[in-house]
């Protein structure tokens, strides 16, 4: 398979064809899998040079390099946040691309923890500023998750997770007319597992642009939320603050509003 024929069966429409490149990916697993340790270490590597080499000198901020680490809880993230904004005042621009390397970094491997990167895009960058950077780069992100799984784990994700894969097959297949509408709602409720969509999507037929759209839109009111709560960053006292049972309700009510035009398209189709 040459390599013009491989991004245009990436970015078709064509379920069928969209399948049938994974089928052909899985012919060659093991060399594919190869790929990932090495996409990882390059990477990371970036990220280790942005933190260790190329840190701007300051003599506002001592051991800033000690410092510059994903932060794991919200102390952490509030020391961070703290740092960063000082840092900030003397190069903008240097902690803009690290953040967006950080964010792109942990959609592209599926890490956890990127509702930390949400409240720091808040404090960062306010409100509206945070949620438009967040929303594009989880959606840049999730894409990349899209295509490293696309290239290198078909025969891993499907071996690993086969009844999780089956069911969410057997979705897909039942919302195929409305799949659009589908991935919206799932992407609106937070308790959906965004990486498990992410890593599964390509070995199931999903377009590229259906699902890096539906992950724009999707996970935007989520991303707010978490922005939002950022830019009162000191105010908050647990990440579990965000998931407030009002909070989870009016994302559900929303994931359900979107899911109606393909449930009412659905009910007119079999009509006529």
């Amino acid at each position: 398979m040459t390599c013009r024929t491989r991004l245009r069966l990436i970015f078709s429409d064509d379920v069928t064809e969209i399948a049938l490149f994974s089928f052909e990916l899985k012919r060659n697993v093991m060399g594919s899998l190869l790929y990932l340790p090495v996409i990882w270490l390059v990477a990371t590597s970036w990220l280790l040079f942005m933190t260790t080499v190329v840190v701007p000198d300051s003599v506002a901020i001592q051991n800033l390099k000690d410092m510059l680490k994903f932060p794991s809880n919200l102390e952490e993230l509030k020391s961070l946040t703290g740092t960063l904004l000082e840092f900030q005042k003397f190069h903008p621009l240097y902690v803009y691309i690290l953040f967006c390397s950080a964010y792109l970094y942990k959609q592209t491997f599926a890490i956890p923890g990127s509702v930390f990167l949400n409240l720091l895009a808040g404090a960062l960058y306010g409100t509206m500023k945070g949620t438009c950077l967040a929303s594009l780069l989880t959606a840049t992100g999730a894409s990349m998750c899209y295509f490293l799984s696309l290239l290198t784990g078909s025969e891993f994700i499907l071996n690993t997770w086969p009844e999780k894969m089956s069911h969410f097959r057997a979705q897909i297949e039942k919302n195929q007319e409305r799949l659009p509408y589908f991935l919206l709602s799932l992407r609106l409720v937070p308790v959906s597992p965004n990486w498990f969509i992410n890593v599964t999507s390509p070995i199931l037929g999903i377009p590229i642009k259906t699902f890096a759209a539906t992950a724009l839109l999707g996970l935007m009111p989520y991303n707010f939320m978490c922005v939002k709560a950022g830019s009162v960053l000191s105010e908050l006292i647990s990440v579990n603050d965000l998931l407030s049972f009002q909070m989870v309700c009016n994302l559900i009510v929303v994931a359900g509003v979107a899911s109606l035009p393909g449930f009412l398209n659905k009910k007119l189709s079999k009509m006529s």
